[in-house]
């Protein structure tokens, strides 16, 4: 018979096209897993994988078996999570993606009322671009994503709890910094430095902004969204921050301007997105609401502040 563990296997060869960094994935030995590759391929009477000293590659039968695999296991976890789904509210652990222009902004915000409401829950944080979370979470890699939308989420659930505009970050003594909104017009002439590809909040400024991305090929930078916000406070150009990040930009530097972005919002929006069969939807749904209230807490507390010190 055909085992789980020997799908676990062959997908993990999958992954990596590597089998001593698949074997370390699985933790278990290398010859241990070439036997079980083996042995799959024996009991399927076909040939999988092609393997020299140099590479892996699949046969196009084995893409064809690997697919299925891939959907037999996202299953058995939906079936492990379903068992478990008639016990409490967040009764049970739970995996979630989060893009990094969400994550250290969002977390701060919400862990201290997860804890408070729910301290048994145990969450699993997994930081990566939108492309590869929602690769993971079809697969079964992972239990649900959070991610900025519009994006295209074909075959996902996508479950909206918040929403929010663009700033663009300056140092107080820079002319922009004196303007009541910025236009597009006046962001391409003051140098806007932009994430680099795969990033949703780079395509999401170029969709509202209006912007050609060949005509920005000398925005784009390899470098995180903190190190964007550091170049533009000290003078070196501009770059576009989601609202949520405001608080800890007015924490790390007194001197940081947020200028709004005159472009009609909201500019992006943030969700929940899961398989279409997730057993564990209903935790997805309370996750939601309550990650909104902390939003809405701390958008009301922020206000108290700025009246406290106007």
């Amino acid at each position: 018979m055909i085992t789980l563990r020997q799908l676990e296997f062959a997908l993990a060869v999958a992954k990596h096209r590597h089998f001593k960094r698949a074997a370390e994935d699985c933790n278990i030995s290398q010859s241990a897993l070439s036997l079980g590759i083996a042995e799959l391929e024996k009991q399927l009477d076909t040939q999988i994988f092609e393997r020299n000293n140099k590479q892996v590659l699949i046969t196009p039968i084995g893409e064809d078996i690997l697919a299925r695999a891939q959907r037999v296991f996202s299953e058995v976890n939906d079936l492990t999570t379903r068992a478990h789904s008639h016990q409490s509210a967040l009764a049970y652990p739970m995996t979630v993606g989060i893009i990094p222009t969400i994550a250290p902004y969002l977390l701060p915000k919400v862990l201290p009322a997860l804890r408070k409401h729910y301290p048994e829950f145990r969450m699993s944080i997994v930081e990566q671009q939108t492309e590869r979370l929602l690769e993971q979470v079809r697969y079964g890699h992972i239990d649900t994503a959070i991610i900025a939308l519009p994006y295209a989420v074909d075959g996902l659930h996508s479950f909206e709890f918040w929403s929010e505009d663009f700033f663009a970050v300056f140092p107080k003594n820079d002319v922009h910094a004196k303007l009541d909104t910025i236009n597009s017009d006046e962001l391409a002439t003051a140098n806007l430095m932009l994430l680099g590809e795969g990033h949703c909040l780079t395509d999401q400024t170029l969709s509202v902004c209006h912007f050609d991305r060949t005509q920005m090929k000398s925005s784009f930078s390899d470098a995180s969204l903190n190190t964007l916000i550091q170049m533009a406070l000290a003078n070196m150009g501009t770059t576009l921050v989601p609202e949520m990040a405001l608080d800890q930009l007015n924490l790390q530097d007194q001197n940081a301007v947020a200028v709004p972005l005159a472009e009609e919002g909201p500019h992006r929006h943030i969700a929940f997105v899961t398989r279409l069969n997730y057993a564990r939807v209903d935790d997805v749904n309370l996750l939601g609401k309550l990650f909104k209230q902390a939003f809405e807490d701390a958008a009301q507390s922020g206000s108290k502040d700025a009246d406290k010190y106007s």
